[in-house]
């Protein structure tokens, strides 16, 4: 399967968040990151990179 993956991005260096994502939606100003097999994870950020050929969602953490 070709599901991306969410990487965190912290101290200018990815770290995994979740496998095999499904969606990403606006959450009350989080990102509800919800996988394939039905896992959620939430985190106040935003998008900072989205690569379709490389499969990854960057996350880059917010303040508040």
């Amino acid at each position: 399967m070709c599901e991306a993956n969410a990487y965190l991005l912290k101290d200018g260096k990815e770290e995994l968040l979740l496998e095999a994502l499904d969606t990403v939606e606006p959450d009350n100003g989080n990102l509800r990151l919800t996988s394939i097999f039905g896992d959620q994870k939430f985190i106040k950020g935003k998008i900072s990179r989205l690569s379709l050929v490389a499969h990854k969602v960057v996350i880059e953490p917010t303040e508040g």
